[in-house]
C-alpha cells in the first residue's frame, strides 16, 4: 500500500487479490464450499461499487456554484459519465456473482436453493422480526425447509437482493406488522394455537413478505417443500386481520 500525492492511501491490485484469496482460505478452512465463499465476496464486490456509484450521483448535484455555470455544468457532465461508468460496472459485477439467467423470472428455471442462500436469508429475517416481537419459546424451529421454499419462489438476482426487499416490506409495512404480531405472535392470547405456529419464527416474516407480493408462486413452492398447510393458511388469515 502506497501513499499518493495528497496523503491518501489505497490498495493495490495485488494487495487486492491477496486480501480475497486469505478471506478463501479461511472460509473453506470454516466448511463454506468454494462456490458459495466467492459468490458471497462478488455481492460485496457489487455492493461496494453499487455504493460508490450512489455516492457520485450525490456528488453530481453538488457541483461548486461559486465557480461559475460553465464549472458546474462540466462538474455535472463528469459526474454522471463517471456515475454511469460505475452504475455499469456494478451491474456486471453482480451479475458475475450470482451467475443470473433471465431477467424474465417467467422464462428463468431456477437454480435450486443454496445453502449460503438460506443463510443470508436467516441473517437478514430475526433482526426485523425482533424489531416487531421477541424470541419465542415455542418457535417451530423450521427456518431452513421455510426459508428454501420462500427463497424458492425467486432467480438467483433477486435471492441476492432480497435482505434488501425484507428491509423494504418491514418499513413499508410496520404498522400492519406490529399489529399481527402482537395479537398473534409470541405474548398474545393464541400464543399456542398450532395454526399459527409460524408466526414464533423469523422466517414468519419471511413468509409474510412472499404472501403479500408473490402469493400463488409462494403456495407452489410451500406444497413442494410439504410444509404443513395449516401454517400458511394461519399467517394468510393473520395478515388480512391486521389490516
Amino acid at each position: 500500500m502506497e501513499a499518493a500525492d495528497d496523503g491518501r492511501q489505497q490498495l493495490d491490485t495485488a494487495s487486492v487479490v491477496n486480501a480475497k484469496r486469505t478471506l478463501l482460505e479461511l472460509l473453506g478452512r470454516a466448511g463454506v464450499f468454494a462456490g458459495d465463499a466467492e459468490e458471497l465476496i462478488g455481492l460485496i464486490e457489487a455492493g461496494a461499487l453499487a455504493h460508490a456509484h450512489e455516492e457520485i450521483g450525490r456528488i453530481a448535484r453538488s457541483a461548486p456554484g461559486e465557480k461559475g455555470e460553465l464549472y458546474a455544468s462540466g462538474w455535472l457532465d463528469g459526474t454522471q459519465a463517471l456515475a454511469g461508468e460505475l452504475g455499469e460496472l456494478a451491474e456486471r459485477a453482480l451479475r458475475d456473482a450470482v451467475a443470473a439467467g433471465p431477467s424474465d423470472p417467467a422464462q428463468d428455471a431456477r437454480t435450486p436453493v443454496r445453502r449460503t442462500q438460506v443463510e443470508r436469508a436467516k441473517v437478514a429475517v430475526l433482526p426485523l422480526y425482533l424489531s416487531f416481537t421477541t424470541v419465542s419459546d415455542l418457535d417451530p424451529e423450521v427456518s431452513e425447509p421455510v426459508l428454501k421454499a420462500v427463497l424458492g419462489t425467486m432467480d438467483s438476482r433477486r435471492r441476492a437482493g432480497y435482505a434488501g426487499r425484507l428491509a423494504q416490506f418491514a418499513a413499508a409495512e410496520r404498522g400492519r406488522l406490529e399489529r399481527l404480531y402482537a395479537e398473534f405472535g409470541p405474548g398474545s392470547a393464541i400464543a399456542v394455537h398450532g395454526r399459527y405456529s409460524l408466526l414464533h419464527s423469523p422466517a414468519s416474516i419471511a413468509v409474510l413478505e412472499r404472501l403479500a407480493t408473490e402469493p400463488a408462486a409462494l403456495r407452489k413452492e410451500w406444497d413442494a417443500a410439504e410444509l404443513p398447510p395449516a401454517w400458511l393458511e394461519g399467517l394468510t388469515t393473520a395478515w388480512g386481520a391486521a389490516l
